[in-house]
């Protein structure tokens, strides 16, 4: 297990489902990380109280998932010196736009890493986190290389699948 622990701010319990990979890549990665529901805007107290202690609770990274408004992962950068990676979901009328534009656009000295909006977005947070902590612990590191093999090993596979399938020879892409 790494050291590091990832808290997984949810700006409502609504958002578990489009966070799913977040928590499912950590798992995987062997991260510790606890799950933890606070609004920005009808908690913000609880949001500064979180972000203020976080480091003393023993997280090394906030994952914050929000959608429309989406100010959570900036409240919570504004207490902590802890990195903050944005998750913006795509919960209202505007498909996620306004989420990814409230959680990217912070001003200087107070950044959020900021990943594609929705699940992929979630999964993406696990990995930077994951990336985050790698830093200073070899044995994640070694997880995050057979992480990507195991990518890029699944890539291979379908690309030969589509190849017979097709009878497309290998090396020939068939294109001009």
């Amino acid at each position: 297990m790494s050291q590091g622990r990832v808290a997984v701010v949810l700006g409502s319990d609504s958002d578990l489902d489009a966070m799913r990979g977040c928590f499912d890549t950590l798992d995987k990665l062997g991260i510790p990380r606890e799950a933890h529901v606070i609004s920005a805007h009808r908690t913000p107290d609880d949001a500064h109280e979180f972000a203020k202690g976080a480091r003393e609770a023993g997280y090394s990274v906030i994952i914050a998932a929000a959608g429309g408004a989406a100010h959570l992962a900036g409240v919570l950068a504004s207490m902590t010196t802890l990195p903050v990676i944005g998750v913006p979901l795509a919960s209202s009328v505007l498909g996620g736009a306004d989420a990814l534009h409230s959680t990217v656009q912070m001003p200087p000295g107070v950044p959020v890493a900021t990943v594609s909006v929705g699940s992929w977005g979630g999964t993406n947070a696990a990995v930077l986190a994951a990336e985050v902590l790698a830093l200073s612990d070899g044995a994640l590191s070694k997880r995050l290389d057979e992480y990507r093999d195991d990518m890029v090993a699944k890539v291979r596979k379908k690309a030969e699948r589509l190849r017979e399938k097709l009878g497309t020879p290998r090396g020939d892409s068939g294109g001009t």
